[in-house]
């Protein structure tokens, strides 16, 4: 063959592979990420270019309580390679365990979800000032308005407490901060009101989404099990603090009830310290549409 027309094959098929070079790469959906809406450390659209220097196709934004960054993430994807999937991730009280509720396809514009929202974020407000009061005591001068230099205008969570206890030089770093004030059994925390489960669960229905239960590895195994028997869509069997046979437990648990699964990274970045975790705790395109029609 003249060498002419080898270069002309050649660049042929290159033109082909670049076009299509989605084909060859693996499709990968992180379900499980924050913004600086909630407690993460990237803006939505600063998350979007993050999934797409990691190959990630799809992402759902599951800040905590709130649909506030959804506008921004959905606008700005319109012109990207990627789609991000509307999500939250809400909090219920199961026997006074927190447990936390993760909810896809939810239609961000729904009453009752806006409604359950405002309510909740004004607990958070409270719980926050009580937080406050109790460091306060405890020798930790810091302020509301301070806090609300790290929260901005999301809702206020224990991170951005941590952050400003670190801020102000308070303690040396943010797992200490957990470890000795607000971590779930220390001195200065103050356990948030919340909605049954049922009510959640009701509520993710309501808003046209699939309701699954985040990080089941960080909860008793009967505590699961009852959330399953109460009617939620899924689990989230892939996380990174589930090991490889808790994975195989939460999916084994899937199949014997005809449940949705659901998995991602967590993401929150920032002083979370977990970039290393985006793009590699992931699902397939089989589950993203399986959780799209409701197929078990």
């Amino acid at each position: 063959m003249p060498k002419k027309l080898i270069i002309i094959f050649a660049k042929f098929v290159f033109s082909i592979i670049v076009v299509n070079q989605k084909t060859f790469m693996q499709y990968k959906a992180d379900l499980h990420t924050h913004t600086s809406f909630s407690d993460g450390g990237f803006t939505p659209t600063e998350l979007i270019d993050l999934a797409l220097q990691n190959n990630l196709s799809t992402i759902s934004i599951t800040d905590h309580d709130t649909v506030a960054g959804l506008n921004i993430a959905l606008d700005y994807a319109k012109n990207k390679d990627i789609e991000v999937i509307p999500g939250i991730e809400l909090s219920l009280d199961f026997d006074g365990i927190e447990v936390h509720i993760l909810g896809y396809f939810i239609d961000d514009t729904n009453v009752k979800l806006l409604e359950y929202i405002e309510i909740f974020n004004n607990s958070r407000l409270d719980t926050a000032k009580k937080i406050i009061k109790r460091l306060n005591n405890l020798g930790m001068d810091i302020t509301l308005p301070q806090v609300k230099e790290f929260s901005k205008n999301a809702p206020i969570c224990r991170p951005h407490i941590a952050k400003t206890l670190l801020n102000y030089g308070h303690i040396n770093n943010i797992n200490q901060a957990y470890t000795k004030y607000i971590g779930d059994y220390s001195p200065a925390i103050v356990k948030k009101e919340h909605f049954p489960p049922e009510e959640v669960i009701n509520i993710i229905k309501t808003a046209g989404g699939k309701s699954f239960i985040a990080h089941p590895g960080r909860m008793k195994e009967d505590i699961v099990l009852k959330l399953v028997k109460l009617g939620i869509d899924g689990i989230e069997t892939i996380h990174p603090s589930h090991t490889a046979t808790r994975t195989d437990y939460y999916k084994g648990i899937v199949n014997e009830y005809y449940m949705l699964e659901s998995g991602g990274s967590d993401f929150h970045g920032g002083l979370r310290k977990d970039d290393n975790n985006f793009g590699k705790y992931f699902v397939e395109q089989s589950t993203v549409e399986n959780i799209r029609k409701g197929l078990f």
